[in-house]
């Protein structure tokens, strides 16, 4: 709350959160009814945002879409930040055959499109599933920012102090080396957040992603794309743009704030 930006992207993301939540308990219609009176019907006091040509509620379904590509957002970026963090401070502190195996591996994974290997692996419905094939290509970045910095944090005097008196390795890395990291990871994965949600929503606009009868917010967007009104793919491009927006906002004022290099200090 110390930074406008971070403020603001707090205030936004816990306002989303609010919506997506709470609002079913205000609606008059749930997600997976249908009104058989009203199909591809335009904002009305029945039916607050319209309905698609199936005759069901947008502002239902925009909510039950905001729930779904949140909890596979938030889920594929605290997986690909705590993969990125096993392995990169594995890699720089144990150094030697270890450190080239794994830093090969992130490598490799640096040379293959993503969005191709993704659509090829994603499990189509299955939302779950498609957590960890996101999270599988969202690590090597910060897993190589982690290694330099573990390498550094190695060479530390109460580090060396620490290994000299016979802590074990993965002591000294929890005691010692993962607090100099949190920052870092912090900041990491709520900008991979909006990255998550951006790369599920277009493997749901694609079909490839979370498929009906469940919805995300790339999946309303694909329903309503080349129909003859825009608020049902508006309302959902809408709301996307928004939580992307927040997440970033609080990412950068993360940074802002958990970055001394950034202040000169």
């Amino acid at each position: 709350m110390r930074t406008r930006r971070g403020a603001a992207g707090a205030v936004l993301l816990v306002l989303v959160f609010l919506l997506a939540f709470a609002g079913p308990l205000v609606s008059p219609w749930g997600w997976d009814e249908t009104d058989f009176t009203a199909f591809h019907q335009e904002p009305s006091a029945r039916h607050w945002l319209g309905t698609t040509q199936s005759g069901r509620d947008v502002f239902a379904l925009t909510l039950r879409g905001a729930r779904r590509s949140l909890a596979i957002g938030l889920l594929a970026a605290v997986l690909s930040t705590g993969v990125a963090a096993v392995i990169g401070t594995a890699a720089g502190f144990a150094g030697g055959a270890l450190d080239r195996a794994l830093m090969w591996g992130a490598d490799l994974l640096l040379v293959l499109p993503p969005f191709l290997v993704v659509a090829l692996l994603a499990p189509g419905g299955a939302w779950p599933m498609l957590v960890p094939v996101l999270a599988a290509f969202m690590w090597m970045l910060t897993a190589k920012v982690v290694r330099a910095m573990t390498r550094s944090l190695r060479e530390r005097e109460y580090v060396l102090a620490a290994r000299f008196l016979g802590v074990s390795g993965p002591r000294v890395i929890v005691r010692h080396v993962s607090p100099r990291l949190a920052s870092l990871l912090a900041v990491d994965a709520s900008l991979t957040v909006g990255v998550a949600i951006i790369a599920e929503g277009g493997l749901s606009y694609l079909g490839l992603g979370v498929r009906p009868p469940d919805v995300s917010l790339g999946t309303l967007v694909a329903e309503g794309h080349g129909a003859a009104a825009t608020w049902p793919a508006g309302a959902a491009a809408g709301l996307l743009v928004l939580i992307v927006l927040a997440v970033n906002l609080l990412g950068d004022g993360l940074r802002d704030v958990l970055d001394p290099l950034r202040d000169g200090r």
